[in-house]
């Protein structure tokens, strides 16, 4: 299914993001100084990429046509990922707060920064792992052409409309230029 694989590539794009959130924290750790910039745009790729446009697909698309053929949302599998979103924005609050703090000269907030952005990072691999695995086979398996056809429309309206292609290529050039500069 297209729209799977799609959300697969997208995977592979946060997950490295996910990587290049890791390069940063050792980095803080050590006592190295990370750019409020780099710091700032890892944020922004979260947001808007894996939240507004990723989760955006899953949960106003994905999801409730999953529900439709009845894949419960309650006690199911559904369940637990949005529940996962929903602790994965906090880790993000978190780490924003973290953020804003570091970037006025706390010397504590290096710390906040570390653990929400590590917690995020461990919450959402495990999270990919399962979407990958068993949610989205689940969708392969139940899923009509009609309906998949259906949901790719709507998710190039979600990536032209909702999101633009300049935002996706703004994201994406971010996404290189901090594995350029982190993961060498």
């Amino acid at each position: 299914m297209i729209i799977i694989e799609q959300l697969k590539e997208e995977h592979q794009a946060i997950l490295l993001m996910l990587k290049i959130v890791e390069a940063a924290c050792t980095k803080l750790e050590t006592g190295e100084n990370v750019s409020k910039d780099d710091l700032n745009d890892m944020v922004k790729f979260i947001k808007e990429f894996a939240d507004k446009s990723h989760h955006l697909k899953e949960e106003d698309l994905l999801f409730p046509a999953m529900e439709e053929v009845g894949i419960p949302r309650e006690g199911g599998p559904i369940g637990v990922m949005l529940t996962e979103h929903t602790m994965g924005r906090d880790f993000v609050k978190g780490l924003s707060n973290g953020i804003e703090k570091y970037t006025k000269g706390n010397s504590e907030a290096a710390n906040q920064i570390i653990e929400n952005a590590r917690n995020y990072a461990s919450l959402l691999s495990n999270h990919i792992n399962k979407e990958d695995n068993i949610l989205y086979p689940m969708a392969e398996m139940r899923l009509s052409k009609e309906k998949h056809d259906e949901l790719l429309k709507e998710f190039e309206k979600v990536n032209n409309e909702k999101i633009g292609l300049d935002k996706q290529n703004e994201l994406i050039a971010i996404l290189h230029k901090l594995k350029d500069k982190y993961l060498q």
